[in-house]
């Protein structure tokens, strides 16, 4: 959570919503420019809490919540283990914290419930309380409760965020004080009218789409958004406009420069990655040892400290097809990658297996299919072969890319051909205690 305001109260606050895909950093930074008091950050849930699984202790009649790595997280009684487990969860944060800590919610079916609910979070000492006028399956369409809202924040000593009215109530800026007076809050938590335009916090009116539009995309490229992500928050800005020329020029984009080019931002692009790449290369150059020297670990598997930057590559090659090519060269069975999720984070690391030699990255991937360009590097980079890097001569890749010019060779959705009687093996599990021994060291 970050803001404006230097005293985080929670009283007369325009507040961003945590949101799950559209509150990326690009989001918030506009937002902040906006006017907006304090934005949350993605609305990431536990993941460790929610890959616990539960063991009933018959003896002690307790029920032990076990994480992953078979570490005891918490022990409670069965018989309070759904009153408590919220309470001790957030006085633990309260008390390790000199932050303000706040919660959000949605409401009970049952009113009386709520209120019950909202008084034993009000005692574990948090600063302020979030309330969606909605229950848990109530979706957009559904009407905001801004009575719900108003009772609670009337039965509580601690300011209350009004949240939900973007569908029903807020469509400028005037409609946040009017959804606030409705609910008796002291602030307003703005979702999805600040997702179709992140000037809904400006006083004097919203801007442009467009005009949003470009310095959302100015931010997703100075900050290296994935193109996906900037994608999908661009097309809920639009909205309707989906079909307009803009829109389908949006839909096409596979790249974040293509997306710049849609925008007419080609150039503002070129000049970002060009002094980002500037230092990046400076970094590197300042500290060598992190990226070029190969090692073997104890596990026998040769590890380098790389990732794959697509930039650097021709748009039809890619390591992974260099490191086939080889192999079908010299006659080896083709690689074999075992991909690993980390379920913390959810980020991607894999081994790639070339003549009983595992290779592996040691920093971790956005996705599987980065995770798998960067094993290969390893490998290439290992034995001192070319990798198909900008620059770089490989004329078996050029052979074959002039004997097939209508194959998209580098295409996100390519299909390696397994060769005659031999089936391509690319597993993929999520990160477990049997994986532990796969990545050691990571």
């Amino acid at each position: 959570m970050i803001g404006n305001s230097l005293s985080l109260c929670y009283h007369n606050k325009l507040i961003l919503a945590p949101m799950v895909r559209v509150g990326t950093l690009p989001m918030r930074l506009l937002a902040l420019d906006y006017g907006a008091d304090i934005v949350y950050c993605e609305e990431l849930i536990d993941l460790k809490m929610l890959q616990c699984k539960r063991v009933v202790n018959e003896v002690l009649s307790t029920v032990d919540f076990v994480a992953p790595d078979d570490r005891v997280v918490f022990r409670t009684c069965e018989r309070e283990r759904n009153r408590v487990v919220f309470q001790m969860i957030l006085s633990t944060l309260v008390k390790g914290t000199h932050r303000p800590v706040t919660c959000k919610i949605r409401i009970l079916p049952s009113l009386e419930d709520t209120l019950k609910l909202v008084k034993r979070i009000e005692r574990t000492g948090i600063s302020a309380i979030a309330v969606h006028g909605r229950n848990r399956e109530e979706r957009p369409q559904h009407p905001v409760s801004c009575e719900a809202i108003r009772a609670i924040a009337e039965t509580l000593s601690i300011p209350v965020i009004a949240n939900g009215g973007s569908h029903d109530h807020i469509q400028k800026y005037l409609d946040i004080e009017d959804f606030r007076q409705a609910t008796a809050a002291s602030s307003v938590m703005v979702a999805r009218a600040a997702m179709w335009n992140p000037s809904i916090f400006l006083q004097d009116g919203l801007r442009p789409l467009e005009d949003v539009m470009q310095k959302y995309i100015q931010y997703a490229v100075q900050y290296d958004n994935r193109y996906t992500n900037t994608k999908y928050c661009l097309c809920q800005m639009l909205r309707e406009q989906l079909e307009s020329p803009q829109g389908r020029l949006l839909h096409a984009a596979q790249s974040s420069q293509e997306i710049c080019e849609a925008f007419g931002l080609g150039a503002f692009y070129e000049e970002t990655i060009r002094k980002l790449d500037a230092r990046r290369a400076d970094l590197l150059a300042k500290t060598p040892e992190a990226a070029e020297e190969p090692t073997e670990d104890t596990s026998g598997i040769i590890k380098m400290a790389i990732r794959f930057d697509r930039r650097a590559y021709p748009p039809q090659i890619t390591p992974k097809m260099c490191l086939l090519e080889w192999c079908r060269r010299e006659k080896l069975p083709q690689p074999v990658y075992e991909t690993v999720q980390r379920p913390i984070d959810r980020m991607f690391c894999s081994v790639v297996i070339v003549a009983e030699q595992r290779y592996q990255s040691t920093l971790w991937d956005k996705s599987k299919k980065l995770a798998e360009q960067t094993a290969a590097i390893v490998c290439l980079r290992s034995q001192g072969l070319p990798e198909g890097r900008l620059g770089e001569e490989n004329p078996s890749l050029n052979k074959r890319k002039r004997e097939a010019p209508d194959q998209d060779l580098g295409g996100p959705r390519i299909q390696e051909p397994a060769l005659p009687g031999e089936i391509c093996k690319k597993p993929f599990v999520t990160l477990g205690s049997t994986e532990d021994n796969l990545l050691e060291g990571c």
